[in-house]
């Protein structure tokens, strides 16, 4: 690779890492994996004990069996049969749920509702100055005209 092809991928590169988008998604991975541990701890300390209070607290014990004899190991080893767990995709459904509707009511929802009253305030004051300037042109024409009435009022009479 040539020296200038190697500098214009470094280009690129560098052009790539600063762009505003590139900055967001990482921050909102980080905050995002952060955010995981207390979904988490949500779904096992609050939604699993409620869970429990009908059945087993672990979801992941639920399965059904489509060849038996079926026997899991502690360690989620298949022993025997096969068995289906539709505890954990319940689990990994409750805990998906329970994300979205705090990411979108903790923070989508505020988040456009604020960027709403800011487009609305930017319109209003963008309505506010075209009435300014249309005043404006209105008064400019008007000086005009009134120039114009002059000027011609005194050419007549010399």
């Amino acid at each position: 690779m040539s020296t200038k092809q190697g500098s214009s991928v470094w280009q690129g590169f560098k052009a790539f890492l600063m762009r505003g988008n590139v900055v967001d998604l990482a921050v909102a991975v980080v905050i995002g994996a952060a955010f995981t541990n207390i979904v988490n701890a949500v779904v096992k300390g609050i939604i699993n004990p409620l869970v429990g209070a009908i059945g087993t607290q672990n979801l992941d014990h639920y399965s059904s069996c489509l060849k038996d004899p079926c026997h899991v190991a502690a360690d989620g080893t298949v022993k025997s049969g096969v068995p289906i767990l539709w505890g954990s995709v319940l689990g990994a459904a409750l805990t998906f749920l329970i994300t979205a509707t705090v990411v979108y009511f903790l923070m989508v929802l505020p988040m456009s509702k604020y960027l709403a009253r800011q487009a609305a305030q930017k319109a209003a004051k963008e309505g506010t100055k075209e009435v300014i300037e249309v005043t404006e042109l209105e008064v400019l024409k008007e000086i005009r005209d009134a120039l114009v009435a002059q000027r011609g009022s005194g050419h007549d009479e010399r």
